[in-house]
Parts: structure tokens; sequence; C-alpha cells
């Protein structure tokens, strides 16, 4: 079972920026990487996945244009370049894995990390 390992996280101010790291403990292939946030009180809720390869990107409608996933594999690594950061992306960011399709839903991942903590101040 694979494990991740999420790291990055700061406090920033608005219109900043933050790369998020997300290591995984065995080579994460046939499968998404994605990234989840949550604030308190709040569901978990998507960000943005990879598929293993690259070759697909998803994002959620509140992070587009504006957040870039991204990966290195041979580092087992998965990133998140968050730039024009807002007060309502504060949040603790999670990474998790999935082999199944629907990659934006939160109860079919595994491998969750400890969360990075990001808070933006206005």
């Amino acid at each position: 079972q694979v494990q991740l390992v999420e790291s990055g996280g700061g406090l920033v101010q608005a219109g900043g920026s933050l790369r998020l790291s997300c290591a995984a403990s065995v080579r994460t292939v046939n499968s998404y990487l994605g990234w989840f946030r949550q604030a308190p009180g709040k569901e978990r809720e998507f960000v943005a996945a990879i598929w293993w390869s690259g070759a697909s990107t998803y994002y959620s409608d509140s992070v587009k244009g504006r957040f870039t996933i991204s990966r290195d594999n041979a580092k087992n690594t998965v990133y998140l370049q968050m730039n024009t950061l807002k007060p309502e992306d504060t949040a603790n960011y999670y990474c998790a894995a999935t082999y199944y399709t629907d990659y934006q839903d939160v109860s079919r991942y595994q491998g969750w990390g400890q969360g990075t903590q990001v808070t933006v101040s206005s």
C-alpha cells in the first residue's frame, strides 16, 4: 500500500506562490495522483489530479489557471505549483493515489499523507 508525504506548505500573502511536494513510498504507476484540501469544518475537496505518465491533468474550477500539477517519476514525487494564491485557498493540503477512473472522488483514494498547511493572508 502506497503512503504519501506532503511538504512545502507555509504562510504567504495573497498573490504569492507556493510549491507543494508529495513523495510516494513506492512507484505509483497506472494510477492517478491527486491533491485535495480541507479547511476546518469543511469536507475534503478535490483540487487537481494527474495520470501517472503525465498524459492527463485535471483541475477544480476554483484553481484552474492558477495551479499546475506535475510529476517526476524518477523521484516518485508529484508537485502542485500554486500561483496567485487567494485567502480562500487556505486549507490543509493532502495527496493520495487512486487506481479508479473517477479521479475527483475522495473516497476512491488511498495512501493519504499527513497533510501540509497552506495559509494565505489577505
